[in-house]
């Protein structure tokens, strides 16, 4: 979670040229990315609290909740996913992207994604939304159909279980360098890889439980043109972009996790 910073100097001396947003800026304004990163960080608090119940074996405390809080801040989270956003765009331009998403017909997409994300974060919900995917997998449903062109189009999947593995692995090293655990590298690395089917089948599940539930909405020709544009070059590179600078927000807050629950870990055994 970047970008082309603009010549303070030329700035001062150009003042008759408007400064233009770099062009990662345009696409994470379009994609509402304070809103997206604000429901990603009730996501986070929810998946702390289990993480105490889990490795703690109690409710999270109230130092716990302030700790998560922390390593969910949705600024430096911003600036993570800005970052790397920035890199993964390498210098080029998605104009007819930007022209989409800043439209009246590609905000309702961005509202309707956004909507069904923060439904998610409700247990029953998601496992509706689960359910629904499992009840017409393999069938000729139209808009499960499109689901699955914009999934392969863009591999969301496999890109999906290597952002979740790393962020594993990333997890495990905090516990590590916190002193929770004694491991090596080899070790957590065949740790990880060994959910490989069991985080491709769960990711697979939310990700078409998701994208169901957030696109059924559409009217299908829209939902066909939308998922065109993201088969597009423009579109890949999008989407690239946003898994790295994403993906790298999630492996930083994922090792801190890992640091601060080996911490917790210590102070309980002191």
């Amino acid at each position: 979670m970047p970008r082309l910073l603009a010549s303070a100097l030329a700035a001062l001396i150009v003042t008759s040229v408007p400064l233009r947003a770099a062009p990662a800026d345009d696409l994470l304004e379009a994609l509402r990315i304070d809103d997206m990163l604000r429901i990603m960080r009730d996501e986070g608090m929810d998946y702390g609290r289990d993480l105490s119940t889990d490795m703690f074996g109690r409710p999270a405390s109230a130092r716990w909740e302030e700790v998560v809080s922390e390593i969910y801040d949705t600024d430096r989270m911003r600036e993570i996913v800005r970052e790397g956003v920035e890199e993964g765009l390498e210098g080029q331009e998605v104009p007819a992207i930007l022209d989409f998403l800043e439209s009246q017909e590609g905000q309702h997409v961005v509202a309707l994604e956004l909507v069904a994300r923060e439904a998610m974060i409700d247990e029953g919900t998601e496992a509706a939304a689960r359910e629904r995917f499992r009840a017409i997998e393999g069938s000729d449903d139209p808009v499960l159909l499109e689901v699955e062109r914009f999934v392969e189009a863009n591999d969301l999947v496999e890109a999906n279980v290597a952002g979740a593995l790393n962020a594993s692995f990333q997890f495990y090293q905090g516990l590590a360098d916190g002193g929770a655990i004694e491991i090596t590298e080899g070790e957590i690395l065949s740790e990880v890889w060994a959910t490989e089917e069991e985080t491709r089948a769960d990711t697979r599940d939310w990700l078409y439980g998701f994208m169901l539930m957030a696109y059924t909405p559409l009217e299908q020709a829209r939902l066909e043109d939308y998922v065109e544009l993201s088969a597009t070059d423009e579109g890949r590179l999008m989407n690239r972009a946003l898994f790295t600078g994403f993906n790298t927000m999630y492996d930083s807050i994922s090792y801190a996790l890992g640091l601060a629950a080996a911490r917790e870990m210590q102070g309980e055994d002191l």
